[in-house]
């Protein structure tokens, strides 16, 4: 294991908030099933104007591939005019159990 490999593995967490044609596309849905798919905690819901908002916790390299798919990628008939990521850090151990839609 080189020092990036150790470095993937450190245990960030982040916020993030998700702007453009992204409720109604089952965005939350496939948010969930791409943060459950790489072990990441969290949750995700829709926000009364009309963004996406939640918090992610998880291995640094799996929320990065997160933040790439939040920021670029998202659900079919999305599309995602900016996407923001904020209160970065890392954490001890995971306050989530597992990664919920919110409502």
């Amino acid at each position: 294991m080189g020092v990036q490999d150790l470095q993937d593995h450190v245990l960030v967490q982040c916020d993030f908030e998700i702007f453009g044609t992204v409720q109604g596309c089952g965005f939350t849905k496939h948010c969930r099933d791409n943060c459950l798919a790489l072990g990441i905690k969290g949750w995700v819901k829709n926000s009364k104007q009309g963004t996406i908002m939640g918090k992610m916790q998880g291995a640094k390299g799996d929320v990065g591939k997160m933040v790439e798919w939040l920021s670029k990628t998202g659900s079919p008939g999305s599309k995602i005019d900016k996407a923001e990521f904020t209160n970065w850090g890392t954490c001890s151990r995971l306050a989530f159990t597992d990664f919920a839609i919110r409502f």
